[in-house]
């Protein structure tokens, strides 16, 4: 190696030695040609260029600045060149963004304009029954009193039938987000029907929060459906945000030309207007599953925004122009984060991994407890029933089967029997039991019962089974398979509101010990409702007055209640944000005249009516352990450990 070195430099020693000959000679040459033409005739030309060499020789330091200076030409030409470069550059930048930015809006253009044919058939079936509405209002207003609407000073004014809550103040509706009405949610464009007393919420609210992320997630929604030409899910406000599922056959991430959309929608200030429809006809234009699931009054309403025609109950803003802005990229990103998170917990992730349970193909939905998910599953159900026995619950056993005329009776039939396993038993129809309510009204009346006897409490951890498609099972968030801390409180009417308090209290200590946060809402008469409307006022007065007792912070929802009851909605807050909603305090007017339950009262009467309570704290218990193994993130042998010591 050393030799090779050597040898390679001596070679170039060489070389430099005989270039260095070289140059010599030339210089030689030239210095001896210059001086044997000294006094020879010369051209001008040539005696020219002597003379300027010669200047240059004498002046010594000229080619210097010469130098310099051209340097400083040159150096100065390329930073006009350099900013030119630059200039260029960003204008190119410039054309090419605004080129790209055309490029979006016409794709995004070109896609909204091509609107699916279910969307052009949905809008022209909205416009007949919009003009019918319309007529219909217009001629309730000409025979109605003018309206006397409160407002929160105290102050009171008149408004012709039909005027919006936008008209009784107008200055402050112009920054107003939505309107409150008798305590109601209302849209400020919505006609006032009777005399009212009226609020004005701005975006402080979180009321008012609630519905500007709503309204914003239907203009995502019309975005969405224009482009995409999807079939639109789920649309709902969350906690400082929204989201829009949507499915779709293929996968897309053009948000650029999604955000593009929202902008232009935004910008037209698309009015929302409210529809009521019958759900008959609703079952003809979407969402079949949700409105034979949660809507069970005849009709319903839609929104419109633009072409979308959405199965909403409201409220909204005004228009779209009161949506200032949307970052679909950057709350997407969001959504990824919290994505990422939710999968990491997943509980079927979770419950493989831990060998908690499994599902099979040979009993779709119904899951198999392995002996670690047995004892989580166990535990749960065995703190129930010491809280049970506590509070004055009696367990029971009821069957599995029942014969349809049960069904029929109870009203189950005729509105649930396609979410019932049924088959032939010699000449009749029997069916799994979905719930145990009508079962526990057989055990209520098998003997005659006396008003000493209630509030009478039973209590069912009995197996339960629904015919869900085998498209909507989801790991234990939904099953056919189940069991519930279901319990039914046969009470008097004056007892109502003593039986409420105990099952908030119930409520509160099962989710204290889980570590869960809780939202309450008061769920009043719908306008299609069954009964007497004094039983319906007498008992949303105790169910308020047990909230206010109860001391938690609790919301009104007009209307939402049961055609056969009110209702307190109880939803749950997990470790990542989401919302649940398992527990159930229903009342039921309905279900002891269907069933003819009876009892003997302090007068003597044999024919005096229960009201039954239908309550659950934890739901389905396969839905509880789903979710606590996700708010846990899997540590819930340690949960179950925690139960097994709580403290009464």
């Amino acid at each position: 190696m050393a030799e090779c070195m050597a040898a390679r430099l001596a070679a170039q020693e060489e070389q430099i030695r005989f270039f260095s000959g070289e140059i010599s000679s030339l210089r030689d040459g030239l210095s001896q040609g210059l001086d044997a033409g000294v006094g020879a005739e010369v051209s001008p030309e040539l005696e020219s260029l002597r003379t300027e060499n010669e200047k240059l020789r004498e002046g010594g330091k000229a080619p210097e600045k010469h130098t310099n200076k051209e340097q400083n030409n040159n150096k100065e030409k390329q930073n006009i060149n350099n900013r030119a470069e630059k200039n260029t550059n960003k204008e190119t930048n410039n054309r090419a963004e605004k080129n790209t930015n055309k490029e979006t809006n016409n794709r995004a253009e070109k896609k909204q304009k091509s609107l699916p044919g279910f969307v052009a058939e949905r809008l022209g079936l909205y416009e007949q029954l919009k003009r019918e509405s319309d007529a219909l209002l217009e001629e309730r207003a000409k025979n109605s009193k003018p309206i006397s609407v409160e407002l929160p000073d105290g102050g009171k004014v008149e408004e012709e039938p039909g005027s919006p809550p936008r008209t009784s103040w107008p200055g402050l509706a112009d920054n107003a987000v939505i309107s409150r009405v008798n305590g109601e949610l209302w849209d400020l464009d919505r006609p006032l029907e009777h005399d009212c007393s009226l609020e004005i919420l701005r975006f402080d609210n979180e009321d008012a929060q609630a519905v500007y992320w709503h309204s914003s997630a239907h203009i995502l929604g019309e975005a969405m459906e224009n482009f995409y030409g999807g079939c639109l899910c789920y649309g709902p406000p969350i906690e400082n945000g929204f989201y829009y599922d949507m499915f779709l056959d293929g996968q897309n991430t053009e948000f650029g030309d999604l955000e593009s959309l929202c902008k232009a929608v935004v910008k037209e200030k698309q009015p929302f207007e409210r529809l009521e429809i019958s759900k008959e006809t609703l079952l003809k234009m979407f969402k079949c599953r949700i409105l034979n699931e949660k809507v069970t009054t005849p009709t319903t309403t839609v929104y419109r925004c633009g072409p979308l025609i959405d199965l909403c109950r409201g409220p909204h803003v005004r228009h779209t122009g009161k949506i200032k802005a949307m970052k679909i990229y950057k709350m997407l990103k969001e959504w990824e984060r919290f994505q990422e998170e939710a999968k990491n917990r997943d509980h079927r992730k979770i419950g493989k991994d831990q060998e908690l349970f499994f599902f099979h193909d040979l009993s779709p939905g119904s899951c198999f407890f392995l002996p670690r998910g047995a004892f989580i599953y166990n535990t749960l159900t065995e703190f129930i029933r010491e809280e049970y026995w506590r509070r004055g619950f009696q367990e029971v056993a009821s069957p599995n089967i029942f014969n349809s005329k049960l069904w029929e009776a109870s009203g189950h039939w005729q509105h649930y029997s396609d979410n019932m396993f049924s088959f032939p038993v010699e000449d009749d129809i029997f069916a799994l039991k979905p719930m145990n309510c009508p079962g526990h009204c057989l055990m209520f009346s098998h003997r005659p019962r006396s008003w000493r006897e209630l509030p009478l409490r039973f209590a069912d951890f009995g197996v339960l089974h629904r015919n869900e498609l085998s498209g909507t099972l989801t790991g234990l968030t939904r099953v056919r398979r189940f069991q519930q801390d279901d319990a039914h409180i046969f009470c008097t009417m004056e007892q109502i509101e003593s039986e409420m308090k105990g099952c908030l209290d119930f409520l509160r200590c099962v989710y204290n010990v889980f570590g869960f946060s809780f939202q309450l809402h008061l769920s009043t008469r719908p306008e299609k409702y069954l009964g007497d409307i004094a039983v319906w006022n007498q008992a949303e007065k105790q169910l308020e007055n047990s909230l206010n007792d109860f001391g938690e912070p609790w919301k009104l929802n007009p209307g939402d209640g049961a055609f056969y009851g009110p209702k307190i909605d109880i939803k749950i807050k997990d470790a990542i944000g989401r919302y649940h909603q398992c527990a159930t305090i229903q009342l039921d007017f309905q279900l002891p005249i269907r069933l003819n339950l009876t009892f003997v009262g302090t007068d003597g009467d044999d024919k005096a009516r229960p009201v039954i309570i239908h309550r659950a704290i934890l739901g389905s218990v396969e839905r509880m352990i789903a979710i606590l193994t996700e708010n846990y993130a899997g540590k819930c042998h340690r949960s179950a450990s925690d139960l097994c010591n709580a403290e009464p």
